[in-house]
């Protein structure tokens, strides 16, 4: 004979806000008790109608120490389970039962009739609760002696701390940034030990092996290069080294820092911070003006990631901005160095007067209470005219689009973040281009000014978005004029 098809468990679970619901439960003896008992343990403020021929004692007990359960001693009558949501049969009368099943069902009730799965539209589950944890255990109605023994033995396995684990884990999930996808992967991260099997003692001993095995292999490598390598003769030659630099070295790191605290903390900024410092430490226009755009690809890249890494990203906003970008990069790097810098002079007052206007739109929207502006469509032809322009105007990436955005509503970190990712792409584009026509120059600048964008990356995407808007539009409008000012004071 051919095997029996294995039965499977085909029920839904789900778990119900009973305390916005109501319950009819029909009958008063013990079986009634036990099904309101297992009500009240799980939803205490429920909602609970009793009707039976007789009460005994617990119930009435019950009943006068939660004012939500209403009695009515006497027989069940059909308009009993018009107005609630749910109905529980316990009498000890199969007939009886059905009837009543039925007599809900006809009002469009669900019902669970106690000893009777094939009566039930739903079973009582046994329930295992640590603090805001609970877990339903059901056999498809074949044995609540099993599953209520499963339920004994989870209390027992379960730890309490099981509370505290969902609560710090609530705080984490609050704080993540990202959408939600990201938090799903960082979330499943922290809590894999929770599923760590009973090899975790052998685990263990794997790592401390590891660990004594790497010390020794430190060691060895420690001694030979103590031993064979000339240490005091390295760091002699790197000071002189250092002293061969230019003596405002150390100047032009501190303008790469500040300058990426600027641009990765509110997206734009970079240019003008890194120029105001280089020009107050006295290097020449001609290696300021070079240099920056090459050390803005590094900058850009460290920011991008950081911002990716803290999830200030909008991977859609990214992908509409990073093809129109790039292409408008590399158009307006080939027009400036094939027609000169007297046709970027007319597009730079024009670029200006704009950051102008949408810097004070800034300032007077942080005055202002927040409102859903008109959807923005226009993303491809933003993109393309700031990637242009930052390339033959010598910048405004961040200025013309972070501003834009911004000021139709979107989220300011999560427009610093897409944009500065994004910024990397464009930038890239824009110095293949300059590298490819015209050449590098002036590395000193050059290396001085990632090394201090290194550095203040990580710094500034964790400060995006964590300040409050008020200040942040403020940051921002304050900046944008003061770029804009400074552009139109130097060219009239």
């Amino acid at each position: 004979m051919p095997p029996a098809a294995k039965e499977i468990n085909n029920l839904f679970p789900v778990f119900l806000k009973l305390e916005q619901m109501s319950i009819l439960i029909v009958g008063g003896g013990n079986v009634a008790l036990e099904k309101l008992q297992a009500v009240l343990s799980n939803s205490p403020l429920t909602k609970i109608s009793l009707v039976a021929i007789a009460v005994n004692k617990e119930i009435r007990e019950l009943a006068n120490a939660h004012k939500n359960i209403e009695i009515a001693e006497r027989a069940f009558e059909s308009n009993d389970a018009a107005n609630v949501d749910l109905v529980i049969v316990a009498v000890n009368d199969i007939p009886a039962s059905t009837q009543i099943s039925d007599e809900a069902r006809s009002h469009g009730k669900l019902v669970n009739v106690a000893d009777k799965p094939e009566l039930c539209d739903f079973y009582l589950s046994s329930v295992v609760k640590k603090g805001n944890l609970k877990i339903a255990i059901s056999t498809n109605g074949k044995s609540p002696t099993a599953a209520k023994r499963l339920k004994e033995v989870l209390n027992e396995a379960l730890p309490g701390e099981l509370e505290e684990v969902i609560n710090n884990l609530q705080k984490i999930r609050n704080n993540l940034n990202g959408d939600f996808a990201e938090k799903v992967k960082r979330l499943n991260h922290i809590t894999r030990i929770l599923v760590e099997n009973n090899t975790e003692k052998s685990i263990n001993w794997k790592r401390i092996a590891t660990y004594l095995v790497s010390v020794f292999a430190l060691m060895l490598v420690g001694h030979f290069i103590f031993s064979y390598v000339p240490i005091r003769g390295i760091a002699d030659t790197t000071i002189q080294y250092y002293q061969t630099l230019d003596k405002n070295f150390h100047w032009m790191v501190l303008a790469g820092f500040l300058a990426q605290l600027v641009d990765g903390a509110l997206g734009m900024g970079y240019g003008v911070t890194s120029a105001t410092i280089l020009l107050s430490a006295g290097v020449n226009l001609a290696s300021i003006s070079s240099s920056i755009h090459t050390a803005e690809m590094f900058a850009s890249g460290a920011s991008g990631y950081s911002h990716y890494k803290f999830g200030n990203v909008n991977k859609k906003l990214f992908k509409i901005l990073v093809i129109p970008g790039v292409i408008g990069a590399i158009a307006g790097a080939i027009l400036l160095t094939k027609f000169g810098d007297t046709h970027a002079a007319y597009l730079k007052p024009v670029m200006a007067a704009y950051t102008m206007f949408l810097g004070i739109r800034i300032l007077l929207n942080a005055f202002r209470d927040q409102k859903v502006t008109k959807k923005f469509k226009n993303y491809s032809l933003l993109a393309g005219v700031g990637g242009f322009l930052d390339s033959f105007g010598g910048g405004g990436w961040g200025p013309i689009v972070t501003t834009t955005l911004i000021t139709k509503g979107r989220s300011p970190k999560y427009v610093i973040g897409s944009v500065s990712i994004t910024e990397f792409f464009v930038t890239l584009a824009s110095a293949f281009t300059f590298f490819t026509m015209i050449g590098v120059t002036h590395w000193q600048v050059i290396v001085a000014l990632i090394i201090g964008g290194l550095i203040g990356a990580p710094i500034a995407a964790k400060l995006a978005g964590r300040l409050p808007r008020k200040a942040s539009f403020i940051l921002l409008g304050v900046l944008v004029i003061i770029w804009s000012l400074r552009i139109l004071v130097k060219l009239f």
